[in-house]
């Protein structure tokens, strides 16, 4: 669905969060490429605000601590919040501190009655998974102290469109941002957009530094001026959309589909929710791949959601050398190559799904 007013995406439907997250197995700290992008914005933070041992740093959805521990080995106070039993056990284990529950502006009222006040807020990845944006806000908006920062990384629909990434549309994900969407969330709670950044995290996202005492510079005017002008806010865009996702995944089927018939075998990478989205659009995934690896030790000994196929661990792949891999996590996909090296040097491939197919080929040596 589209707001006609502000721009902002999302689902029609969502889904009860308690179902989503209580038994939550995604861990950040599997992917090397997330725990360095948290450890550079960490260092960056304190550097920014001048973090020191009288600060707190507060982050929401924190997962199993994987940004907040980088705080913490340099003495700064934290405070996650997290509704996933297992990882924020993992963090507290990590010496993160962490609420187990959903924030929100209750929850933030009981933090400031016990006297805390927070000098960064950090949401990366987490509002677009909460159904009531608004309340999570207002939430931020009272903890914050009067000079304080909000920072949030979210995929952006800009990027989402261009690239294709319609597997990364699922219930979880109930929102899809612009700067303009995000612009008019915040300031509805008096906090106003300082700064804007385009990184290539996820495929292509946000990182928006608000908070109430500073209006947004020139980075901030051309991007709601890009936005203004381009068609993002045009219903004829998501319904073309609609239309390259359908041509996209029948090329993708096609060219699987000649792999096997020139006697490749197939097997998948990665089996995260965007893994699933795909093969549900693609069908018979049973008759294309052999199996799927992941590295969370959570999923391995399952099935891939809709399918029959059994998840391994990463190294079944040089036990079993099947002749190509379709990579399902493209976001880090430098990552998994570089991981994954032995297999490319016995001869195995990786496939790109999107936006269109592409085999990777192994890096020569030096």
């Amino acid at each position: 669905m589209l707001c006609a007013t502000c721009s902002l995406v999302q689902l029609g439907d969502t889904v009860d969060p308690t179902v989503l997250f209580t038994d939550y197995p995604y861990l950040s700290s599997v992917s090397t490429t997330m725990v360095t992008h948290a450890g550079e914005l960490a260092n960056r933070l304190v550097d920014e605000a001048g973090l020191d041992a009288n600060s707190l740093v507060l982050e929401i959805g924190s997962n199993d601590g994987y940004l907040l521990s980088h705080l913490v080995r340099r003495g700064i106070p934290v405070l996650g919040v997290d509704p996933a039993d297992d990882a924020a056990l993992r963090a507290s284990d990590a010496g993160v501190p962490t609420v187990v529950g959903y924030f929100s502006d209750a929850l933030a009222a009981e933090l400031e009655a016990g006297g805390r006040a927070a000098d960064v807020i950090v949401a990366n990845n987490v509002m677009a998974h909460v159904p009531d944006v608004n309340d999570v806000v207002c939430g931020v908006a009272r903890l914050l102290r009067p000079h304080g920062t909000f920072v949030m990384e979210t995929p952006y629909i800009v990027d989402l469109l261009d690239g294709l990434a319609f597997d990364t549309i699922y219930h979880e994900h109930v929102f899809y941002y612009s700067v303009t969407a995000l612009a008019a969330l915040l300031g509805r709670h008096g906090l106003g957009i300082r700064r804007v950044e385009r990184i290539a995290i996820h495929g292509g996202s946000l990182r928006v530094t608000a908070g109430r005492d500073q209006a947004g510079g020139r980075d901030v005017e051309r991007i709601l001026r890009d936005e203004a002008q381009s068609d993002i806010t045009s219903v004829a865009r998501y319904r073309r959309f609609g239309e390259e996702v359908q041509l996209a995944v029948a090329g993708l089927r096609r060219f699987l589909e000649e792999r096997r018939a020139h006697g490749k075998r197939l097997a998948g990478y990665g089996a995260a929710a965007k893994t699933t989205m795909l093969l549900a659009q693609l069908g018979g995934a049973d008759q294309l791949l052999e199996f799927v690896v992941d590295r969370n030790p959570r999923k391995q000994g399952r099935c891939v959601p809709g399918t029959k196929l059994l998840i391994h661990a990463p190294e079944e792949l040089l036990e079993q050398m099947p002749d190509e891999v379709v990579l399902f996590p493209w976001n880090i996909a430098d990552e998994v190559v570089r991981k994954e090296a032995e297999y490319q040097r016995r001869g195995g491939r990786f496939i790109i799904p999107l936006p269109e197919p592409r085999i990777v080929e192994p890096a020569l040596p030096a």
